[in-house]
């Protein structure tokens, strides 16, 4: 397999002679090219953040040779399946519908397509199930800490590459039927835990490490 040294010499070669403006444009159909064939060939996201020179977002075309023009990919789909498949392999399987109710925000939003979340985004993956705290403190003896245990799993298999949190959020309306859901009772003594106010949802908290 050929070499840096290599590449740059046979780089140096089939620029020999060019006008700058030449090379740049060059420069810039060939990374286009590379993006696309990692892309379709599946090696990488359709999620990225392209740097030109240095500047975030810059068009291939803005190139100033030698460059560089460097994607940055986070695979979303991967990880988001990844965690779902955890967090429903600890959950509670008397009838499955627990297990199916959870649902993926990205920045606070539903996020259907995977594929196309953006690299900064925060991602909250939630179980619109009322119970869904009991299930996880272990106040019904089944699938306690399932969204922890969730979270460790993917803290070891995604180490230095994503940051994954437990947190207990308000959930908006309008993301779910049965979300937001008010407590009917009063669990504790915690202002939070009172008859009529907002159940907080165990939530698996992800953002890429950048």
């Amino acid at each position: 397999m050929a070499g840096f040294e290599t590449f740059e010499r046979d780089l140096r070669f089939a620029t020999k002679g060019l006008k700058p403006e030449e090379i740049n444009k060059g420069l810039a159909k060939f990374a286009r090219a590379e993006l696309r064939r990692v892309i379709t060939s599946g090696q990488a996201s359709t999620s990225y953040e392209r740097y030109v020179n240095g500047v975030k977002g810059a068009v291939e075309e803005s190139v100033k040779a030698p460059g560089p023009i460097l994607y940055e990919f986070v695979n979303w789909p991967l990880v988001i399946r990844a965690a779902l498949a955890e967090l429903q392999r600890r959950s509670p399987r008397r009838s499955g519908r627990y297990a199916g109710g959870f649902i993926v925000l990205a920045n606070g939003a539903t996020a259907p397509d995977y594929s196309r979340i953006p690299i900064d985004a925060e991602i909250v993956i939630f179980n619109a199930r009322p119970y869904t705290r009991k299930i996880e403190i272990g106040a019904n003896k089944t699938g306690k800490r399932h969204v922890d245990g969730a979270k460790s799993a993917m803290a070891r298999r995604f180490k230095d590459a994503f940051k994954f949190e437990t947190r207990f959020l308000n959930i908006a309306a309008g993301i779910h039927p049965e979300v937001p859901y008010r407590l009917r009772n009063s669990q504790g003594r915690r202002k939070d835990r009172q008859a009529g106010g907002l159940l907080t949802y165990p939530s698996l908290v992800i953002n890429a490490v950048r």
